[in-house]
């Protein structure tokens, strides 16, 4: 019986890579921007994050197995940079402080918005992969 995914050092390196690109990138956007009234950055940060994955994720899907240089690819890429800069626990925080400012319209259309727009640029990347993969002649396995 092989060893889970999530138990091998190669996967857990892998991961571990991508963490150290994505969360250094995500805290350096965030330093850039001082919001006032609305957390754009974070907003910005995690709608492309979700646009990424989902182009990834459906390119990968339509080249082959998740097996190789494409689960390789997923883990550093997928998991390790998009997921660590992506930021849905800041999400969570920046909404918390919204609303304890009394601030009721911004923290619902920045919780809500997020999580919307998030949604519809996670099915755009899908679309994006696909035209991608298709257009270089890749097809499932």
């Amino acid at each position: 019986m092989s060893t889970p995914l999530y138990l091998r050092p190669t996967a857990i390196a892998a991961v571990a890579i991508g963490g150290l690109i994505g969360a250094p990138a995500r805290y350096a956007l965030g330093l850039s921007v001082n919001y006032q009234h609305w957390p754009v950055i974070t907003f910005v940060i995690n709608v492309v994050g979700a646009f990424l994955l989902g182009m990834l994720l459906e390119a990968l899907t339509r080249l082959g197995p998740d097996s190789g240089w494409r689960q390789r690819l997923r883990l550093t890429l997928g998991t390790g940079v998009l997921g660590s800069f992506t930021t849905y626990s800041a999400l969570a925080v920046d909404t918390d402080l919204l609303l304890r400012a009394n601030r009721l319209w911004a923290a619902t259309t920045y919780a809500i918005g997020t999580v919307a727009a998030g949604v519809l640029a996670t099915a755009v990347g899908i679309a994006v992969g696909a035209r991608l993969t298709a257009r270089n002649g890749a097809r499932a396995a």
